[in-house]
């Protein structure tokens, strides 16, 4: 799994940009993710919102800078590392993204 992390919240940043911007950012993002699906393959994801945080002890604001996520599967760690490094979602300024790897259960079907 990857997660985007900003320091401008996804919905900000698409109120922000001109119909122009949005359209040549989704053609760089849509590039990266054809060129990359020739050696992994690829779940778009979408763009995510922070709603609030959830914990034992009630409710509170949420201030991740998740802003949106992807699931890609490669031939490993370092493979899908190494597409990401040339990642448009790098050209934003304050961004950062996470690879997480998901591992199976014990016991449990995946």
């Amino acid at each position: 799994m990857v997660l985007y992390n900003s320091t401008a919240s996804a919905s900000e940043v698409m109120e922000k940009a001109t119909p122009e911007e949005v359209k040549a950012s989704m053609q760089e993002w849509i590039k990266w993710r054809d060129e990359s699906s020739k050696t992994a393959k690829i779940d778009f994801g979408l763009p995510l919102q922070a709603v609030s945080k959830i914990t034992a002890d009630g409710e509170e604001v949420n201030d991740s800078q998740v802003s949106g996520y992807s699931i890609i599967e490669g031939e490993s760690a370092k493979a899908v590392s190494d597409l990401l490094k040339g990642h448009p979602h790098l050209k934003r300024p304050g961004a950062s993204i996470e690879l997480l790897e998901m591992l199976s259960i014990p016991g449990m079907d995946a």
